[in-house]
């Protein structure tokens, strides 16, 4: 999917893989993180242990790269 993004927005991307018992041990739940398979742009967590369609990331990409002063 990662791919796919490439040339729409200058969006920087990590990706992180361990195996299943790394995202189950104590340490990985200290982080804070999303257990695995997740998205997350910026802090917000997109979507956490399922699937997620292309058109919802695309959104919370924008919702990121979006001036803030525009609220309110």
């Amino acid at each position: 999917m990662l791919s796919r993004l490439d040339g729409r927005a200058e969006v920087a991307t990590e990706v992180i893989v361990k195996s299943r018992e790394e995202y189950r041990c104590d340490e990985y739940f200290a982080l804070d993180l999303p257990l695995a398979p997740a998205i997350m742009v910026g802090e917000e967590i997109v979507v956490e242990g399922k699937d997620i369609d292309d058109a919802a990331v695309e959104a919370a990409i924008r919702r990121h790269l979006e001036p803030s002063g525009g609220e309110g």
